[in-house]
C-alpha cells in the first residue's frame, strides 16, 4: 500500500489512534485522495496485518484525515443532542399541559361547588325567613282572634265625639304592632279615620265603610258611635276575610277595595 513513505489512497472506516502512530480503521468509509478516484471499500478493508501506521500518512492529509473524522462526531453528537433535546422539550411541555388541564378542571369543579352551595344556603335561608314571618302573622292571627273571642278589646265610654289620636290609641291597643301599619292605610283610604263617615252614594258607613252598615252590629249595638267597636268589627273581617290587616291591604292595592 506506501511507495516511499507516500499514500497515493487511503480508504478507512473512520479511524482511531492506538497508539502515537497507528491508525486502525472503524466507522464508514473515508477517501483522502491525492489525485486518484474513490474505490469500493471492500477492497480497501484493513486487516490486523494491514494497518496504515499514522506516521506513514503526510502531515497535510493526517490533519484532513483527522478534521474530517472529528467534524463528523461533532455533527453526529449535536443532531443527537438537539433530538434529545427536542424530545425532552416536547415531553416537558405535554406533561405540563397536563397538569394545566387538570388544574383548570379542579378549579372548574371547586367553582360549580360552591356556587350550588351558595345557591342552596340561599334558598335554605329564603325558606326560613318564609317560615319565620308565616309562623309570626299566625301568631298575629292567633291572637287577635282570641282578644276578638275573649272580648278583650276595650271599652270606652260612650262619647259624643272622640279624637283621631284617641281612635288610633283605641286600635293599636287591639291591632298586632307589625299589622297596625296596614290596618292603618285602610283606615287612611276608607274613613280618614272618621268613625261617623258616610258614603252618600252607597250608604258605606264608619272607620271601615261597613256596607251595610249594620253588619258592624255583629260587634256590638253602639256601632254608630262607638269607635272601638268599629275597630273590634273591622279586625275581625280583615282576619276572617283576608287573614290579616296587611292581607287585606295587599288586596285593596289591587283592587282598590276590599
Amino acid at each position: 500500500m506506501l511507495e516511499g513513505k507516500r499514500v497515493s489512497r487511503i480508504s478507512v472506516r473512520g479511524f482511531a489512534v492506538a497508539s502515537a502512530t497507528a491508525v486502525t480503521t472503524v466507522g464508514a468509509v473515508v477517501g483522502v485522495a491525492s489525485g486518484t478516484p474513490q474505490e469500493s471499500s471492500n477492497d480497501f478493508e484493513a486487516t490486523a496485518g494491514d494497518s496504515t501506521l499514522l506516521a506513514d500518512i503526510p502531515a497535510g492529509q493526517q490533519a484532513q484525515v483527522m478534521t474530517a473524522s472529528l467534524t463528523q462526531q461533532a455533527d453526529a453528537q449535536a443532531i443527537a443532542a438537539d433530538s434529545v433535546a427536542k424530545k425532552s422539550a416536547e415531553e416537558t411541555a405535554r406533561i405540563q399541559a397536563a397538569k394545566d388541564a387538570v388544574a383548570k378542571q379542579q378549579e372548574a369543579k371547586a367553582a360549580k361547588e360552591a356556587e350550588a352551595k351558595a345557591k342552596a344556603k340561599a334558598e335554605q335561608e329564603a325558606k326560613e325567613r318564609a317560615e319565620k314571618k308565616e309562623k309570626e302573622e299566625a301568631a298575629s292571627r292567633s291572637a287577635t282572634r282570641t282578644a276578638s273571642a275573649s272580648g278583650s278589646l276595650p271599652t270606652t265610654p260612650a262619647k259624643g265625639s272622640y279624637t283621631i289620636a284617641e281612635i288610633q290609641a283605641m286600635a293599636r291597643a287591639v291591632v298586632p304592632a307589625d299589622q297596625f301599619q296596614c290596618f292603618s292605610n285602610i283606615v287612611d283610604h276608607e274613613s280618614d279615620w272618621n268613625y261617623k263617615a258616610v258614603n252618600p252614594s252607597s250608604g258605606a258607613y264608619g272607620l271601615f265603610q261597613a256596607l251595610p252598615a249594620s253588619k258592624m252590629s255583629s260587634a256590638g249595638s253602639d256601632w254608630q258611635t262607638n269607635p272601638a267597636t268599629q275597630i273590634k268589627w273591622g279586625l275581625s273581617y280583615m282576619e276572617g276575610r283576608y287573614g290579616s290587616p296587611c292581607g287585606a291591604w295587599d288586596f285593596w292595592q289591587a283592587n282598590r277595595w276590599y
